[in-house]
């Protein structure tokens, strides 16, 4: 059985003790462990300050997209090895491994792009200065600097590479050293990612240091100028916000949580290509990975007198997935990742059940296809539906992680569907399906502030349109409320987030002399 290990202080560090136990998801096999004991936290934060954060703030931000490129080119290069690792690790088909990785990589490459964009400059002048009195004796400008601090990132079981990679790819870019953390369930595939990184010497020392197991007292040690951007469930984000030390130096702390979204189908869609795009993605969103995404649809709006006909359809496809070992060529669908993921998914449709009655699957594990009776993390797909949508209670307030996905039906009015996707409380992204300019227009004024992303289906999008579940680095992830209420990606604005912005003041030929070289953003 492998032990996983941790890149710290510039050398490998592989634990005698204390250690949890990875699993094959389909089969139950023991396949690693995985321990950070004996581990300085103390001394990780120091390397990454000392070495890593000086030598990153001197490049510029072409010499540091340069890294960025190499990153992403070996995630392409070892895919195929990621890949059947993702499948034993995380119990992922081909495809959805290739969602993961495929998303590292790309995203590494996107940053890349906007690095040689920025060119040779350490720092980024944002907008126009303003004139602050009579004459432009006195200016004022902002402009972007790299915090002195190390950014640490806990990211979630879900995602082992993307997670890793587009939270490392834009404090990487803004001058951040990086720590990461991996969910322990599944840090074999990104101890691996990371060894290869490590292996091809494209990183200064510091840069990046990776935690396999848990986090110790690392977090008790972060101070003003450090950055913690943590991915997971709102109740663990609650209880990293709270601790003392985070809100005695006013650390920056970025949360990306729970989110119940919705898919909603406006009224004017009866058939055609629009009612495709919706069916094909609603399915995907169900499916893929197991529905184990902070992205996938939780809550799907119906008009009422298109209830059955959605659900028929919905049941039918569901209907055709096979769930099992991705090592079985017939399976299209993997076992959640862990038994505790399992326990909660089968807990949390007999919670959902209070409001939603089961029209498709029956809510417990079952035997998965090429996997040994008795033995998986199987749970094949769940539709319920609640007919009195907007006192669903439990439906708006817990998100079963899996396969799992509830119609509502509503009266076709935009009002009516956005007061009941607001009931999710905060959301990554709502998902809407129409054709109607007006109708999407009012939907909109009145849902937009419980969002983070909205995404439009309708005709013309719909042979283009990959999903409202893919966390494009152009756009932002994040959203408000039980959502977390953090930002990441969106171009630039991932990259601002481990930077501090500075007014500067003072004479305007000063002060454009001081920021000469300093490349515009908006």
């Amino acid at each position: 059985m492998k032990t996983l290990r941790s890149y710290v202080c510039g050398g490998w560090h592989e634990a005698g003790s204390g250690f949890a136990t990875l699993v094959d998801p389909s089969t139950e096999e023991e396949i690693a462990r995985a321990s950070s004991a004996g581990i300085d936290f103390g001394a990780v934060l120091d390397y990454a300050r000392e070495r890593g954060g000086p030598a990153l703030r001197a490049m510029t931000f072409a010499q540091r997209g340069q890294i960025l490129k190499e990153m992403s080119r070996l995630l392409r290069e070892h895919r195929d090895e990621l890949l059947e690792l993702s499948a034993r690790n995380t119990g992922t088909t081909k495809p959805d491994g290739s969602f993961d990785i495929d998303g590292g990589s790309g995203t590494l490459a996107f940053y890349s792009a906007q690095a040689k964009r920025l060119g040779d400059v350490r720092f980024l002048v944002e907008g126009d200065g303003v004139q602050l009195a009579k004459t432009e004796a006195f200016w004022a400008q902002h402009v972007l600097v790299p915090r002195h601090g190390v950014a640490v990132h806990v990211n979630a079981f879900n995602f082992p590479v993307w997670g890793f990679a587009e939270k490392a790819a834009c404090a990487l870019l803004a001058g951040m050293p990086v720590v990461t953390k991996p969910a322990t369930a599944t840090a074999m595939v990104t101890e691996r990612a990371v060894e290869i990184m490590v292996e091809a010497g494209i990183l200064p020392d510091g840069a990046l240091q990776l935690i396999t197991g848990s986090t110790g007292d690392l977090l008790d040690r972060l101070g003003p100028q450090d950055i913690l951007a943590f991915t997971g469930s709102a109740d663990t984000a609650r209880s990293l916000r709270t601790r003392d030390n985070l809100l005695a130096a006013c650390t920056r702390v970025n949360v990306e949580a729970d989110s119940l979204n919705a898919a909603v189908l406006g009224p004017d869609v009866t058939g055609g290509a629009t009612l495709d795009f919706f069916l094909r993605d609603v399915f995907r969103e169900i499916t893929q990975k197991a529905g184990q995404k902070c992205t996938a649809v939780r809550r799907i709006l119906v008009p009422a007198e298109r209830a059955d006909e959605v659900q028929e359809a919905l049941s039918s496809r569901l209907a055709a997935v096979v769930t099992g070992n991705p090592a079985d060529g017939a399976v299209t669908m993997g076992p959640l990742a862990t038994a505790q993921q399992l326990e909660d998914a089968v807990r949390g449709v007999a919670e959902l059940r209070r409001s939603a009655r089961l029209v498709h699957g029956t809510g417990e594990r079952a035997d998965g296809a090429g996997a040994p009776e008795g033995k998986g993390f199987f749970f094949p797909p769940v539709l319920l539906r609640a007919d009195d949508s907007r006192n669903a209670g439990v439906i708006h307030e817990r998100e079963v992680f899996g396969p799992v996905a509830t119609i509502l039906p509503y009266d076709g009015g935009a009002a009516a569907a956005a007061e009941i996707v607001a009931q999710g409380g905060g959301m990554l992204v709502t998902s809407v399906y129409s054709d109607d300019a007006g109708w999407l227009g009012e939907f909109l004024a009145r849902a937009s502030s419980s969002q983070g992303r909205i995404y439009l289906g309708n005709q013309e999008s719909a042979a283009e349109g990959f999903g409202s579940g893919a966390a494009i680095p152009q756009a932002l992830h994040g959203g408000p409320g039980r959502a977390g209420g953090g930002e990441e990606l969106g171009g630039l604005n991932g990259v601002k987030l481990y930077m501090q912005r500075l007014a500067l003041q003072g004479s305007r030929a000063l002060v454009d002399e001081l920021a000469a070289g300093m490349e515009k953003t908006s």
